[in-house]
């Protein structure tokens, strides 16, 4: 098969920061400041690749490039790279007169050069001299031509390999290192780390000595580089799967060129294949080595020792990583004998010496083409061999050597001792949140048991169930935990036929809570039957917290405070931490957010103690809620201090990442991206909550489908993007719905229905509220009975039908239903305010004339809301005040209001990722200020920053977070040149003469000032 598209990564991925080290030594160079780097790393890191970005960026702005080459041919000839450069640099001018360039040191040129002689007219060698001062004279002639060349415009020299350079090539470098320190030159080398012969280090180490060069030392991709390259070469909008990532990054180890080699050979496969304009794949569940990671690796075996290639064999059997006694025990050498045998190993780069005792393949492909030369028998045979050695050596911490022993058994079709490490293995792998090392060490545990014709235990059903539910896998996981089931069920194993019901229960209410109450419900039973207090109340647990998403939280509660009697009674301190995160998400839809926030606090503490890594990640999640989000803001915030707040959310969502929990990243990724929302930074908003409908939707977690489209349409609604709004709020009803999960029905309700509101549909707004309160909000009210709003759902919608109400020229009914809801608030006392609440009461007291209340009113959640950062209700509150002050003739005051509103809208608008959202919005919310004001937005907005535009404004912001002009055009989707251009011109409207004064502008100016909140 052929390639029909390049696996050459398009940009380039995780070298910023050498890339911004580079031009900035570029930049002291062209100021007369000569400067010398140097780029080390592995081959395959992608030397040559940052070379390639460093050279486009200096030609740009007009430097002089003169590259040279050094390649492995080249150890024996002199001034291989400087002639390469030279000719490189002729070439490009054929045609013209290279008299003006070469000069007076054309005749000295010459000597190794020779062609130069029928290019440049009257160009003549040199007399010889001796061969000390023949070379000094040609090192002078070489670095005089180079400095000639920098006298107009700045140089830019770069000489690639140096590992393969000839000796005296090196000693010019370093006479030439020494030359241009006050000349316009930037002198850039780069080697490989892994191939430094003497003549190199006596380089490098004068280098060092005489404080000449900075060095770059380029690591291996981390897996989220590893991510964005993929999904740049596959040109993809979402992460790449964790499966294939799971695959790919060990193997690779985040080498570059190694990744590509593997995609290329993927794609020659037909494992990856491009069809219909995009990529698709099969299940791959391991790789081949490429052609050229096995020839480079047969080049360095053909020059080892016959015992040393018989060692490399048994290393790469052992494994990855082996240690020294292991190679003693199986090769009977004495240390005398084996160390000689490694050393080889390591003097042709094959292994490294990791520890005093272990040693590491240099890279796992190197290991596995080893391997992977091995006939099957001969690898059983050494499988075998090795895991009994390991047994022999083991002692007392055979238990730190499971997974080995169990991968050595395994491999070797020992299958009484591959079930035994194995499912101890896969214990570990689950104590250590290692979901896919225990999913393998289970599958091997009852592979082995099949071969031994026995059932698989129902606990290894129960644990690889666990591990696929923590990926996000539910089919598998259902498979699993409903054959953990049957098998209890048929042993009369009653304790794990409880658990495997708790187990389906949970699972299901990510999707369909009427089959996770049956499931809960037959558990209770159970529990009840066996008559253990702990059973009981880890069930109890699970039905209240159904209670709880059913809309019944009273019940919800009732159940957990029985739980959390019996877990004291009986001190289960992981009992007890589970209850307190129940009762603190069953108090938040309560709607006591205090008493809820108090809940998380002892649940995360005790999480802590315990180092349960998983519950801590949910209860840090949630105990976020209570500072600030959706639903939040119709009950009484905690107190906790919004960095606080966000640092727990972020810990939830990095722990959520390091266990592998998918679930958990998903959840967290939708709150914090809550938290920025509902303080106006929409940019980050809008990425967290596509971050997390992505996992959502991969996963197929219908309720965190819900939830992220719920978020997403509130940011809409925000916005005032009405069709988008409604679109995503219609979505996650109809799914909340088919769920069964009444909490995100009465969520979803309130705020669809205040969408219609807005569209003037009047009507469908009724209908909407009429549903998800399962009540005729009009004949309800009309018969004066008193509302109770049990949960934050339900007040979400009552607090619509306030708004219905005011939309209707009824401000009469929109008071009274204001005033039930502000009375049957939780924790309200003293100057607490519910900022939904007292808007609606300012302007519900404004409509009935009832002026000094309605500031008053509006004046209180002002403060609320700047104490905040409640942005997107910050500009409605001072335009609702402004219009008051109007109806008062306190004209001045109401200007003052009016433009403080503009202001925030600006300021909105500037974090508003897309173009057209941002122009609907600014268009949109500026229509609810008077049509009198001075300036349209886009005026106003130029006069208050410079005179720049809204899209100028926008790079301001990249170029202060550390973007390059070639990432901001990433962004924005936009060319490199007309980013450029964008530059030139703030440059020139503002007066400045850096890209480091505008990001101090972009500061100064608060564009940055949410973000670095």
């Amino acid at each position: 098969m052929s390639l029909n598209k390049s696996v050459i990564c398009p940009i380039l991925v995780g070298r910023a920061d050498d890339l911004a080290v580079i031009h900035r030594l570029r930049e002291q160079a062209a100021h007369g400041q000569g400067q010398i780097a140097l780029v080390a790393g592995e081959a395959g890191l992608g030397k040559t690749r940052l070379v390639s970005e460093a050279i486009r960026a200096a030609e740009r702005v007009g430097s002089q490039v003169f590259k040279g080459n050094c390649f492995e041919t080249d150890r024996a000839l002199p001034y291989a790279p400087l002639l390469d450069l030279l000719r490189n640099f002729y070439t490009d001018r054929l045609g013209d007169d290279l008299s003006p360039y070469f000069g007076s040191t054309a005749n000295e040129l010459i000597k190794i050069l020779p062609e130069l002689a029928g290019i440049i007219e009257g160009a003549a060698s040199a007399p010889s001299l001796e061969p000390e001062q023949e070379k000094h004279r040609l090192f002078q002639a070489v670095a005089q031509f180079l400095i000639e060349q920098s006298n107009n415009n700045s140089s830019f020299v770069v000489i690639e390999d140096i590992h393969w350079s000839d000796d005296t090539s090196l000693e010019f470098l370093l006479y030439f290192a020494r030359r241009i320190r006050s000349q316009k030159i930037f002198l850039l080398l780069t080697y490989r780390s892994d191939e430094v012969n003497p003549a190199l280090n006596h380089f490098l180490a004068e280098l060092d000595r005489q404080r000449l060069a900075a060095e770059l030392v380029l690591t291996r991709l981390s897996p989220n580089d590893v991510n964005a390259m993929l999904r740049a070469i596959f040109d993809l909008d979402r992460p790449i799967r964790p499966e294939f990532m799971n695959v790919l990054y060990p193997l690779t180890e985040g080498n570059p060129f190694f990744i590509e080699e593997i995609l290329k050979s993927l794609i020659m496969a037909g494992e990856i294949f491009y069809a219909d304009g995009t990529w698709d794949r099969k299940p791959i569940e391991e790789l081949n080595i490429p052609r050229s990671v096995q020839d480079a690796v047969r080049r360095r075996t053909e020059r080892l020792s016959a015992d040393a290639r018989a060692l490399l064999i048994i290393a790469a059997v052992a494994g990855q990583r082996f240690d020294f006694a292991l190679l003693q025990d199986l090769t009977e050498r004495n240390e005398r004998d084996l160390l000689p045998l490694l050393k080889e190993l390591i003097t042709v780069q094959l292994i490294v010496e990791e520890a005093g005792e272990r040693f590491v393949f240099r890279h796992a492909l190197t290991r596995e083409a080893v391997y992977s030369q091995l006939m099957e028998r001969e690898r059983k045979a050494l499988h075998q061999r090795i895991g009994e050695s390991m047994e022999h050596l083991g002692g007392e911490s055979l238990d730190e050597q499971f997974a080995n022993l169990a991968y050595h058994f395994y491999q070797s079709n020992a299958w009484q001792k591959a079930m035994k490490y194995s499912q101890r293995a896969g214990e570990n792998a689950q104590r250590l949140y290692a979901p896919h090392a225990a999913i393998e060490h289970f599958t091997h545990a009852m592979d082995a048991a099949a071969h031994l014709s026995l059932p698989s235990p129902s606990q290894l059903y129960r644990a690889r169930g666990s591990a696929y539910e923590r990926l996000g896998d539910f089919e598998r996981a259902r498979v699993d935990y409903e054959a953990a089931l049957q098998s209890a069920h048929a042993a009369q194993d009653r304790m794990n036929e409880w658990q495997s019901l708790l187990d389906l229960g949970s699972l299901w209410a990510g999707r369909d809570y009427s089959r996770t109450g049956d499931y809960y419900q037959r558990a209770y039973d159970l529990a009840h039957e066996i008559n253990d207090p702990d059973m009981l109340a880890y069930t109890l647990n699970r039905l209240g917290n159904w209670n709880v998403n059913i809309e019944k939280p009273a019940e919800g509660l009732r159940h957990h405070e029985e739980a959390l009697k019996l877990f004291q009674a009986q001190n289960n301190r992981k009992g007890l931490a589970q209850t307190f995160d129940l009762l603190g998400m069953a108090n938040y839809i309560h709607g006591d957010l205090v008493q809820s926030e108090s809940y998380y606090n002892q649940a995360v503490q005790i999480f802590r103690d315990l180092d349960d890594r998983h519950g801590l990640a949910s209860s840090l999640a949630s105990m976020t809620l209570n500072s600030g989000h959706l639903q939040s803001g119709m009950g009484v915030l905690a107190k906790t201090d919004r960095a606080v707040a966000q640092r727990a959310c972020e810990e939830a969502l990095k722990v959520s990442r390091e266990i592998g929990w998918r679930s958990g990243e998903a959840y967290a990724l939708i709150i914090l991206g809550n938290f920025w929302g509902i303080r106006g930074n929409y940019a980050a908003s809008f990425n967290l909550l596509k971050a997390s409908l992505t996992i959502a939707e991969e996963i197929g977690h219908s309720q965190w489908i819900v939830y992220a489209r719920y978020c997403l349409g509130a940011l809409y609604l925000d916005l005032l993007d009405l069709p988008h709004a409604r679109e995503h709020f219609e979505y996650a009803l109809a799914l909340a719905n088919k769920i069964g999960s009444r909490w995100w029905v009465t969520n979803i309700t309130g705020f669809l229905a205040r969408t219609y509101i807005l569209q003037k549909d009047d009507k469908r707004a009724a209908s909407a509220l009429d549903d998800g309160l399962e009540i005729s909000c009009d004949s309800f009210l009309r018969e004066k009975k008193e509302i109770h709003a049990l949960t934050l759902g339900q007040r979400i919608c009552w607090l619509a039908c306030g708004q219905l109400a005011l939309s209707r020229n009824d401000p009469e009914l929109a008071l009274r239903i204001v005033n039930e809801l502000i009375v049957s608030s939780a924790n309200l006392h003293g100057e607490e305010i519910i900022s939904p609440l007292w808007f609606l009461h300012g302007e519900t007291l404004t409509a009935l004339n009832r002026l000094a209340q309605a500031e008053e009113a509006l004046l209180a959640v002002k403060k609320s809301a700047e104490g905040e950062g409640e942005k997107p209700l910050l500009w409605q509150i001072d335009a609702s005040l402004g219009k008051l002050y109007q109806l008062q003739s306190r004209r001045e005051e109401a200007a003052s209001l009016f433009t403080a509103a503009q202001k925030i809208i600006e300021e909105i608008a500037v974090t508003i990722p897309e173009n057209g959202l941002r122009d609907n919005f600014a268009k949109r919310a500026l229509a609810y200020l008077p049509k009198s004001r001075p300036l349209t937005s886009r005026q106003a907005a130029k006069r208050e920053f410079g005179g720049l535009t809204a899209r100028e404004r926008e790079v301001a912001v990249m170029i202060a977070g550390g973007k390059s002009n070639r990432e901001i055009a990433g962004s924005l989707v936009v060319s490199e040149r007309t980013i450029e251009t964008h530059v030139e011109n703030m440059l020139a409207r503002l007066g400045f003469s850096s890209r480091a004064q505008i990001a101090a502008w972009a500061v100064e100016k608060g564009l940055l000032k949410e973000k670095d909140s």
